[in-house]
Parts: structure tokens; sequence; C-alpha cells
């Protein structure tokens, strides 16, 4: 059968792929799937014209059902029959599945590729479900937003369809600032260029790279350098079809307010650009650089009246610029420290108090974790200075205005209340995923701890997709600073510590659910750093509870598993495991009941081995690779379960001392090839 060079176009907002034509059993080329804000794309090359014939065998009754004693079709066999248009007489059974069934071959002649589609499209549509939906006419049917148009061709052809109201046609439309004017759409084939004589850029990265050249071009144009932010690109990208790079500028009086608030109120708020000098000092790029008095937004279309679109910009960010500067000249006519009573007016949880209650505990958690982390005096003052003032910042109005700016504010505003740089920076680190001062990592990891531990106490641990409280972030936000800061840290005395400080009794089995999810966090993050999961598994099966520690054993272990002669290695060990696991009692080796020479060889050999360092896979598997001919003599030459009773127990004793010397730092069992 020739193949027709053909395309589908299909105006929808998630992609498909060949698995819903594999089920249509239509034969295609490529695949490939274009977004913008108004219109996703599902281009096919190469769709066959026609289902191929089909012959199936369809399963009907149990032989001993369908026929009865004399070999006569019963009732249930003719019923199969007539169902499937068969002369009863042609029945006959086989066997499927390990019995005997009558069956039928059933032969299908294949539709037609537009006939298919027809039926399909509006049940493809139809599967396609969002978070949040809305309705917007008759049709009662919620989608992300409402559907305006359907283009469906097949080379010329049109695939006539209906679905929430909405007939599809091979009208699309183009650019919302031209009046969303009606594109037609010859063929299949010709969609991508009349699309792209419309002005639409279908490509999201050719979207992006776009964005990126012109917002970096008018930067320059404006003597800086353009902050461009992954999210706030991307999100840009998403939001327009035709970009177009237009400058603008503030009153240089805001410049005073400080550097983060103007960066959020023209990323968050307008989705602008920040321009700052190009030309900074070491001093300026530690502190983020100077900004200039402009900044650079995206239109959705071509410059014609940019001018007019340049200062409506212009208009908006002062207005918010203007609000923002009332929000910080009011805050600052007060200390932080003296918002921080008012934190008894916010509630963190009606179990667990107000965020002032949090706050007192959090200062309690950072003076018992000073000692724990090592924090040196200056840094010991530092922490829980900061830490008394961390939330302070979360009942001023600025914060209250934009809560993105929860801890940046505080930082900036306790530098302006008089407060050290180092209990600054530290408070305006709390929120970041790592922090980067001592004294900032310990305040936050205090934070975090206080929320998994408090929350998970009232009944409030994440199910399934749902966490409201963002306790998988927090519980990432304890492993990821101590793994990059290398600390060793005990998760499980911190849980405890923190348990004692909570209003609510934190009962055991809570901070043990507590440990595994966080353990479970863990795991992601090590799965993340490109390692094994067979070799994750087994160190985190002895030790979870120092994430840096792990992350270290991780890598040790990692190296072992890659070397030749680890199988060697790993087999020795494994022996002298499987002999013993099932032994529920821990035998004590005597020296006295050693007979065979290798006995007595291997002995000596554990016993000169030196003392392995606590959780350090390396030295584990040093002692181990040097044991490896005394446990290979051993074996080839004793028989473990000896007739003696006391001969037995002394050689299994033995292997449980070697076997012993993996405990609390990996279990090799979980190793593939153990």
């Amino acid at each position: 059968m020739t193949r027709q060079r053909c395309r589908l176009r299909l105006r929808t907002t998630q992609p498909t792929d060949a698995y819903l034509l594999k089920e249509l059993n239509l034969t295609h080329g490529d695949i490939r799937i274009f977004t913008t804000p108004r219109r996703i794309v599902v281009s096919i090359d190469s769709l066959s014209p026609n289902q191929p014939d089909r012959e199936d065998l369809v399963k009907g009754p149990p032989a001993d059902k369908a026929f009865d004693k004399d070999g006569k079709p019963t009732q249930a066999a003719l019923g199969f029959a007539k169902k499937n248009n068969l002369d009863p007489a042609t029945l006959e059974a086989r066997e499927i599945d390990g019995g005997k069934y009558v069956a039928a071959v059933v032969k299908q002649k294949g539709r037609p590729t537009p006939e298919v589609l027809v039926d399909a499209l509006p049940k493809l549509v139809e599967s396609i479900k969002f978070e949040k939906s809305m309705r917007w006419n008759d049709s009662g049917i919620a989608f992300s937003r409402p559907i305006r148009w359907y283009v469906a061709l097949l080379g010329d052809m049109v695939i006539p369809f209906e679905y929430a109201g909405v007939t599809s046609g091979n009208i699309s439309r183009g650019l919302r600032p031209y009046g969303s004017p009606d594109i037609t759409i010859p063929s299949a084939d010709k969609y991508f260029d009349v699309i792209r004589e419309a002005g639409i850029l279908l490509d999201k990265e050719e979207r992006k790279a776009s964005i990126v050249e012109q917002v970096n071009q008018a930067a320059a144009l404006l003597g800086g350098q353009a902050i461009i932010e992954e999210g706030l690109l991307n999100e840009v990208t998403n939001l327009i079809e035709m970009p177009t790079a237009v400058m603008g500028g503030f009153n240089e009086e805001f410049l005073a307010l400080p550097r983060d608030v103007l960066i959020s109120v023209m990323k968050k708020h307008q989705r602008y650009f920040p321009v700052q000098f190009s030309s900074l000092s070491a001093a300026d790029v530690h502190g983020g650089g100077k900004l200039l008095p402009n900044f650079i937004a995206i239109r959705n279309g071509d410059d014609i009246h940019i001018d007019t679109v340049r200062e409506g910009n212009e208009h908006v960010l002062g207005a918010r610029f203007a609000d923002a500067n009332f929000f910080v000249r009011e805050d600052v006519k007060l200390k932080l420290e003296e918002y921080r009573p008012k934190l008894s007016s916010l509630t963190f949880h009606t179990k667990l108090g107000s965020m002032l209650d949090k706050s007192e505990r959090i200062e309690k958690l950072v003076n018992e974790l000073i000692p724990v982390l090592g924090l040196e005096a200056d840094q010991a003052v530092f922490a829980r200075r900061a830490a008394h003032l961390m939330k302070a910042d979360l009942a001023t109005q600025m914060v209250t205005e934009m809560t993105s700016l929860q801890g940046i504010i505080g930082g900036e505003y306790a530098l302006r209340s008089g407060e050290q740089k180092d209990i600054a920076i530290a408070i305006g680190e709390q929120y970041q995923t790592v922090p980067q001062s001592k004294a900032g990592l310990i305040i936050a990891i205090a934070d975090r701890l206080d929320s998994l531990v408090g929350l998970f106490a009232a009944g409030l641990a994440p199910t399934g997709a749902k966490d409201p409280f963002g306790l998988r972030r927090a519980a990432i936000g304890v492993v990821q600073p101590l793994i990059e800061h290398g600390v060793d840290f005990d998760l499980a005395d911190a849980v405890k510590k923190s348990a004692k400080t909570q209003p609510i009794e934190v009962k055991e089995e809570v901070q043990k659910q507590i440990l595994e999810f966080i353990t479970g966090r863990l795991k992601v993050v090590l799965g993340d750093l490109g390692y094994k999961h067979d070799v994750i598994e087994s160190v985190l099966a002895a030790q979870s509870n120092n994430p840096a520690g792990t992350v270290r054993a991780v890598k040790q272990l990692s190296a072992w598993v890659g070397r030749e002669d680890w199988s060697t290695i790993l087999d020795g060990f494994a022996r002298c495991v499987r002999i013993t696991r099932d032994q529920k009692t821990q035998f004590e080796v005597s020296e006295k009941q050693l007979v065979e020479e290798s006995e007595k060889g291997l002995y000596e050999a554990v016993n000169r081995l030196p003392s392995a360092v606590a959780g350090d896979v390396d030295s584990f598997l040093k002692n181990i690779a040097a044991l490896i001919p005394s446990i290979t003599a051993f074996f080839d030459k004793v028989l473990v379960m000896a007739e003696d009773k006391a001969v037995k127990e002394n050689r299994l004793g033995l292997l449980q001392k070697i076997a012993s010397l993996a405990n609390g730092i990996a279990d090799l069992s979980k190793l593939e090839g153990f």
C-alpha cells in the first residue's frame, strides 16, 4: 500500500505521542509538538491513509460449555457465533492460555484514516486534564482555557469533528494585538509557512533565543547588562507568540529602594528584565551589582506604536515602585526587632501556635545545634541573633505586600536597624536552598526541622501528590545544605531535640516517620547526582541519618563497585554473610576452638585489621580486601557446619565477626551481584 505524505494539525494543550496512533493502528513518521500561549500544534509526518486489514483471534466460551456431549453447539456457542457473524458449524476448540476455548478468527477491514480520526480527536481532547480548569459555554465542558478553534487537516482535507461546542476547520487565528485575524491554512504541509508569515514563532526554543538576543541587545544600548533569570525567561516565553523588546526607564530616586525590592517588582509583578551596570567591581558583583534606572519588557507583537507601549509600562512600574517606596519608608520607622512581638498575631498552625511561638522554638533549637555544628564563638553569636530576628520581617508591610521577599527584606531591614552584616546575611539566606554562611545554615536547618517535626506531629504529613506545607521542599532544604557544606550531622538527634520544643507530643513512631521521610528526599538527591540505585540503597540501609556522610559513603562505594576485582571482594564477603545471616545467636570466638590451619589464619588476619573509621566505606572495604585470601582458604579447607557443636559455633562466630564489619557502613546485600 502506498503511503501519502500527510500531516495532522490539532489545537490542544497537551502533547500527544505514538501511543494514540498505535492504539488506532495507524502507521506514521515523526511526531513534533509546538506550543505557544494560544495554540499547541501536533504535527505527524507520513500518516498512513488507511488502517491495515486485520485478523484478530477472538476467544469465546470454554470448549466444555460450548458443545454438548454429542458435540453440538450450545446456546453459549451460538451466541458467540452470532456476535461475530460466524457459521456455528465452523466453530472449533483451540488451546488458549493453557485451556481449551472456542475461538474465531475475525477479519476486520481497515478504515480510512479520516474516518478513524473523526472519532479519535474529540476523545483525545477530552482526555487532557489540568490541575485547574474552567467552564465557559453551555457545553459544560471544563478545560484550562476556553477552546476557540481547532485546525485539523490531513493533507488538504479537513477532519470534521466537534467538541466543547467548537467545530474543527482550516481556520486558525493570528496575534491577539492585531485582533486575532482569521488565518486560512490551505493544507497541512503549508501550516508552518502560513503561521510564520503571520509573525508567530511556534517553537518555544526559537522564541526563547529571540528574547535573549533582543534583551541583551537592548541592555547593551542602555550601557548595561540584563539580568536574565531562567524562571522569568521561561514564563515570558510561554506568554508571547511574537517577541519584541521594549526599553523603558523609571525615576532614579527609586534606586534608593533595596535592590531586591526593585528586581522583585520588575520580575514578579511586571515580568520585566532588570538592567545593571555592565562594568562591575568585585564588591558590586558580590553584592549583586548596581542597577540602572531601566528595564526591558517583551511585547507580544511588532514595534508599531512601541512608544505608547513603553509609556504604559513605565507608568505602571512607576506606580508599583511608589507603593514599594511607601511601604519601605513606613517599615523603617521601626527597628526590625520591634516587629518581632507582632508575630504573635500571625498563626503558624492552630496546634503549633503563632509565628512568634515558632520563632522561639527555632531559637531554642539553634542553641542546641550550635555545638553540634561546631560553630566558632563569633559565628555562634551571629546565629543566635539571626535566629531571634529571622521571622520579624513577616510583620512588615513590604513582606505583607510581596511575600517572595521574606528573609531578603529581613536582611535589608536588619542592616538599616544597625545589626552586624553577618547577622543580616544569615537572615537573608534563611529561605535559600543552600545558605552559604554558617549562621545562615544553622538557622535554616532549625527552621525546616521545626516545620517537619511540628507538622508531622500535627498529622499533616504529605500524602500522595499533596504537600500544602511544602514539607518535601523542607526536607530537601535540610539535606542539601548539609551535603554542600560537607557537615556531619545526626538527623535523629536533631529531630529528637526539635521534638522537645514542640507544644504537642511527638511520639517516637512519628519521629521515625520524619526520619524515613527525610531519607526518601536524600535518596532523590543522591539519584539526581547520578549514583546507581543499588549503591544508594546499600548505604542508606546502614547510614541515612548523616546526609554528608551518606554522600561520601555512596561516592566511595561507587568507586569500589567499578574496580576490576570487585566481584572477588563482594563474593568473599557475601559468603561470610550468607552462611551466618539466619543465625539468631551471636557466637563468641575462642582461639582454643580453632582446629584447622586455614581458620587459624583467618582468625589472625581478622585480629590484625586496623580499626575502621566509623561510617567509612573505604576503610571497611580495604579490610575486607585484605581478608579475601584468608576467606578463600577458609572456605576451601574448612567445613563450617562441623558435627562438633562447639567447633561449628566458633567458626560461625568468626564469620559473624567479619560480617559485622559492615555494620553502620553499608548493607552490601542490596548490591547487584550479591
